[in-house]
């Protein structure tokens, strides 16, 4: 099972919504430009472009680095010059700024020009090399902010006044006045399995829980698929990417009386600490118990702390590496890349090959993007545990039993609760 793929972005240019969309797609992608998924080869590029997968736009991006024209990657797309001249502005914007070594102060008309343009934080950051917040201090240094627009759900016909609100750098002036101080919550984001119904039912439960307590509210999602995203579930709701950045902007802009990040599953866990970093105050589970649950490292010295079983694995960056590891633990291992949400480029390797044809074409491997490999337990039953605590303490519990045996991801999984098959030795352990 795989994402739809569809993602919506809302913005006021072409190169702005462009560069929120493909952001949208994962977290690992920061806009329009090179990308190691299609490699700076002629062949690989054209053949990318003239037979089209989802990593096109990436082939583009790599061809106008490579020194094609407009024409060139037409005559071999068929896309319209219109899109493919906007596309080589954002790479001409590109190399302006990777002209700026981290010492260098990037110059406030060239700033304003990327962000309008749709150019994040992070992406400036790793251009000119330096840090996402040494930019967004820069940034707002020089008063460069975000505006918040309505989006007109009326065509016109007569004034909107709907809460359905979105981030641009393409105006001069708030659509909205900032007054109600809401609480925010994040949602999950793309759609993906693992991460969306399920998360969207928390955010929304959360939501409705804090309007009957007579909280103002703020949605901060960007799936068209899901509840989270009707504009009448929140008191306001921005259709916005989920980044440290955006998060920022409207925690700031709405002096928000604090954030729940815990209902959104991977999308915002991946930048609690961030948040916690810069001051912002977080409601519900904490940053460093989310950070706890999500490190590998820290998540396997409590097991071990507490006299859980756990399977042998490894966090690595070189090949050679990865084929000793798993000649050491013995295959099948599970393999995926550690930057990826839920289930997404995870695969079960039996052999040396396998192992290698996807680390070559399934995950990209380096010190920045390691990949965990662990062993595969063969014919082992997988059990889910759900628990609800207050203040450290738990509430209630309940196990549940997979029908399949391990190796199927939970999106795909059929469970049973109660347990059919478990011992209730086992049950009363794991309780």
């Amino acid at each position: 099972m795989k994402s739809v793929g569809e993602v919506m972005a809302i913005g006021r240019t072409f190169e702005e919504t462009m560069q929120e969309a493909i952001r949208s797609v994962d977290t690992s992608f920061d806009g329009f430009g090179r990308n190691g998924y299609v490699p700076e080869t002629k062949e690989a590029i054209e053949e990318e472009l003239t037979k089209p997968t989802d990593l096109r736009v990436f082939a583009i991006a790599n061809a106008l680095h490579m020194g094609y024209t407009v024409d060139q990657i037409h005559s071999l797309t068929s896309i319209d010059r219109w899109f493919l001249c906007k596309l080589r502005g954002l790479v001409e914007t590109e190399r302006r700024l990777c002209t700026f070594a981290a010492d260098q102060q990037i110059p406030r008309d060239l700033l304003r020009y990327a962000k309008q343009q749709g150019f994040s934080d992070s992406g400036i950051a790793q251009f000119t090399k330096r840090n996402e917040m040494q930019v967004r201090n820069t940034r707002t240094g020089y008063g460069i902010a975000p505006f918040v627009k309505q989006i007109d759900t009326v065509a016109a016909e007569f004034p909107a006044y709907t809460n359905y609100l979105y981030i641009t750098y393409n105006a001069s002036e708030h659509d909205v006045q900032f007054v109600d101080n809401g609480v925010m919550v994040l949602g999950s984001g793309v759609y993906r399995i693992g991460s969306s119904v399920e998360f969207d039912w928390c955010a929304v439960r959360a939501i409705r829980t804090l309007r009957e307590n007579k909280f103002k509210t703020i949605m901060v999602n960007y799936n068209p698929e899901t509840v989270s995203t009707d504009y009448d579930e929140a008191d306001r709701l921005y259709f916005s990417n989920i980044t440290l950045e955006r998060i920022m902007d409207i925690y700031e802009a709405e002096s928000s009386a604090g954030v729940i990040i815990s209902m959104g599953g991977q999308t915002p866990n991946n930048i609690a600490l961030g948040l916690q970093r810069n001051k912002v105050r977080i409601f519900g589970t904490s940053p460093e118990n989310i950070d706890g649950a999500e490190n590998r490292y820290k998540f396997s010295r409590m097991l071990d702390q507490i006299g859980v079983d756990q399977p042998q694995w490894r966090e690595l960056t070189q090949f050679e590496d990865a084929e000793a590891f798993c000649n050491e633990v013995g295959y099948p291992v599970l393999v995926r890349p550690s930057y990826v949400l839920s289930g997404a480029a995870m695969n079960v390797v039996s052999t040396s090959n396998d192992l290698k044809s996807y680390l070559n074409q399934a995950a990209t491997m380096s010190r920045d993007h390691p990949v965990v490999i662990t062993k595969f337990i063969e014919e082992a039953k997988e059990i889910d545990v759900d628990a609800v605590a207050l203040d450290g303490k738990l509430v209630m519990h309940c196990v549940s039993e997979h029908v399949e045996n391990a190796g199927v991801h939970s999106g795909d999984a059929t469970l049973v609760q109660p347990p059919q098959d478990l011992d209730p030795v086992t049950v009363k352990k794991i309780g």
